[in-house]
């Protein structure tokens, strides 16, 4: 039987979760709201208890020193992730830096010349180069300048854009599940879990470029034909801009590309370094800051404010849920369900979270699912890291389920339908759906194959 508590604090999840899903307010907005209710009516009004929404707001983390360099220790999360909050943020100072040098569309123009303007080839390789830098940077960013170089070559080639902007956003979410500082999903479970960039790499990366290859396959069989070119590669050679020509400033075009592999290097070796990736996002920041200090203010309107505010909103709403209990109970149920067996509670984490990351957005349901399988792990004594990849793969491929799903379908739909490109929700489900069940489907067979 569910408390007065629970109720309250259910109600307002579940609220918080149908405005952002019905879209009729920017997200930030909502979980702002949720945020504040959370504390006011359920910790402050009916709890009574200003230490629980302390515990969960979670402030006193960023003083300790262990917070920023927790050595082979692990950061305890609980409520508001702030490991991942500012790791979020660090990284879209420097990619703002990247992008106001140019690097990313010298990238995309530079591929575009390498395949001979081909638009199959080109499929190929933004795909691939969407999957690569997913990995590493955020997929919205990502999928923010790859769509719009595809609808620009796109206009000068004289083929439809659409089927290539799906198949990137695909892309991004396979490749981001490969690793820790891929999609925010798996920022979140890495952070909160003590898992590092190696501990993804070599679980989550096996199976995520195993599904890679399928979706390069699947998207090359069936847009080869439909994908047509009227513009002959030799005529684009002389009408096409040349990659240089995307730099804007070539010293910081040098020097925010420096940053960006000093970076993820320290990404990949923060468990030797014992950095932890909130401070390495702060180095990241830091960095990019001082290379151009006059056009700070610049780089900072690339930042994405209110993305930040959501996963603050997020956390603090979860927060509340994990305070009053409905977690547990939840944890209880699947464990109960599945009878303990691994063998059952990998297919029921995975299938759940890859349908419901279509329909929630895979970030809340990731966050809300952490603390979950924490306790799942604990009452029903199964392996919490099993449990974690499941997670990760799940939130991240299902992402790719409807264009709500993650936040690079919501950019790359975005993009293209303010650029006079839309993309209806019967289109990227006839082109998503199918590849998303066929390679959660492959994971599930390797997720039991590899820890069953």
């Amino acid at each position: 039987m569910l408390s007065l508590i629970q109720i309250l604090a259910i109600s307002i999840f579940a609220i918080m979760l149908a405005v952002i899903i019905s879209d009729k307010a920017p997200r930030y907005i909502p979980a702002l709201i949720g945020a504040a209710l959370m504390i006011l009516v359920v910790f402050l009004g009916v709890m009574q208890s200003p230490e629980s929404a302390w515990n969960v707001l979670n402030l006193e983390q960023l003083g300790q020193w262990s917070f920023w360099v927790p050595g082979e220790a692990h950061v305890e999360s609980y409520g508001v992730n702030w490991q991942t909050i500012i790791f979020i943020g660090g990284m879209m100072v420097m990619v703002a830096g990247m992008e106001r040098a140019g690097f990313f569309r010298w990238l995309c123009l530079f591929a575009a010349r390498l395949v001979g303007y081909r638009i199959i080839p080109l499929l190929l390789l933004f795909m691939l180069i969407s999957g690569f830098l997913s990995m590493f940077i955020d997929s919205i960013t990502v999928l923010l300048f790859l769509s719009l170089v595809t609808i620009e070559l796109a206009r000068l080639l004289k083929f439809d854009p659409v089927p290539v902007i799906v198949a990137e956003i695909f892309a991004a979410n396979t490749g981001g599940a490969a690793t820790m500082s891929g999609d925010p999903p798996n920022i979140i479970i890495g952070t909160a879990l003590g898992y590092n960039f190696f501990d993804f790499a070599a679980n989550t990366g096996v199976i995520a470029w195993v599904c890679m290859a399928f979706t390069l396959a699947y998207f090359y069989f069936i847009f080869r034909k439909s994908l047509k070119q009227e513009t002959s590669p030799a005529e684009m050679m002389k009408v096409c801009p040349l990659p240089g020509s995307a730099i804007t400033d070539r010293r910081l075009f040098m020097i925010d590309t420096g940053i960006f592999i000093v970076t993820v290097i320290l990404i990949v070796t923060h468990a030797e370094t014992g950095l932890s990736i909130g401070l390495i996002g702060v180095i990241a920041a830091i960095l990019t800051l001082l290379t151009d200090i006059k056009n700070i203010k610049h780089v900072f309107k690339g930042v994405n404010w209110q993305a930040l505010v959501f996963f603050l909103g997020l956390f603090i709403c979860v927060g509340g849920l994990e305070e009053t209990g409905v977690l547990e109970m939840i944890a209880r149920f699947i464990g109960e369900a599945s009878g303990g067996q691994i063998t059952i509670a990998i297919p029921f984490i995975l299938w759940i979270s890859a349908f419901a990351s279509g329909v929630v957005d895979n970030i809340p349901f990731a966050a809300t699912m952490v603390p979950v399988i924490k306790e799942l792990s604990v009452v029903g004594a199964m392996s919490l890291p099993t449990l974690a990849w499941t997670l990760a793969l799940g939130t991240d491929l299902g992402g790719n389920c409807t264009p709500i799903g993650a936040s690079a379908n919501v950019v790359g739909t975005a993009v293209a339908n303010k650029e006079g490109y839309p993309i209806s929700w019967g289109r990227f489900l006839k082109y998503a759906l199918p590849p998303m069940i066929v390679v959660v489907g492959i994971s599930h067979l390797m997720l039991i194959w590899r820890y069953a």
